[in-house]
């Protein structure tokens, strides 16, 4: 471990989140935009569903941690609403289970620490046509967007018996009319279009959010802010200037 201590930030999810660091990624917003305020810490893996993760929950948020993070941002439920295969096998997960599931999830990361809060991401919508065109089962795109609105809605409703945060993913992607053009690597998974959309929403819940104390960016101390006088010269050659919150690039895109 490194120091000085900072708040953490889990993104706990599949793909979604493995590769959320990837191609102006929205993780890589947040890590961008929480320098000096938290550690954005990643445990993303592909392919997964909640089955799996149900696995290895106790591992990734280990009740007896001697640190618990500030916020969860959590995510299952696209690998879930894949389209069953005859066999039974593959990542699909029945609705039921899968609401099932994810409230074993929910309840274990609310039991880590009174101050550890969680935003839930919904499944995302997809694009179809852009799926057919990389991955099939049985003639079939492996998921769809009425699916992924299925298990969109669970999830959703689910966290507001639980009084969690929640982002709706698959309608805030469809907001711009392009989505289905900009908003996608794969049909699937995020460009840096859609990822803006993802950042975007995360930081109005948190705005938003009544948490005392607020992990908002703005709102968070900065990490060795005091003025020093090794700061940057000033162009009087006398004076420094502290830029520990000067924003860079100068730009209120993230307000």
């Amino acid at each position: 471990m490194v120091g000085p201590l900072r708040p953490q930030f889990l993104l706990f999810g599949s793909s979604i989140v493995q590769h959320s660091f990837f191609h102006q990624g929205w993780a890589s917003i947040l890590s961008h935009l929480y320098a000096r305020k938290a550690d954005i810490v990643l445990r993303g893996y592909s392919g997964w569903n909640s089955r799996r993760a149900l696995q290895v929950l106790d591992k990734v948020l280990p009740k007896n941690a001697s640190e618990q993070p500030s916020l969860v941002i959590l995510y299952f439920g696209g690998n879930d609403s894949i389209l069953p295969h005859p066999s039974g096998l593959g990542q699909h997960v029945p609705l039921q289970e899968y609401i099932e599931n994810m409230r074993k999830i929910v309840t274990h990361i609310k039991s880590l620490s009174k101050n550890t809060h969680i935003i839930f991401l919904s499944a995302p919508s997809v694009n179809e046509a852009q799926i057919l065109g990389n991955s099939v089962l049985l003639g079939k795109p492996v998921r769809t967007n009425e699916s992924c609105r299925i298990y969109s809605e669970a999830g959703l409703e689910l966290c507001r018996e639980l009084n969690i945060k929640a982002v709706d993913l698959w309608s805030a992607l469809q907001k711009r009319d392009d989505w289905r053009d900009v908003c996608f690597l794969d049909g699937i998974h995020l460009s840096a279009e859609g990822s803006k959309i993802v950042a975007k929403e995360i930081l109005k819940v948190i705005k938003e959010a009544e948490w005392e104390p607020s992990l908002y960016y703005k709102s968070m101390p900065v990490e060795f802010e005091e003025d020093s006088p090794y700061d940057p010269l000033c162009p009087d050659g006398k004076t420094t200037i502290n830029i520990s919150r000067v924003p860079f690039p100068e730009t209120t895109e993230w307000d």
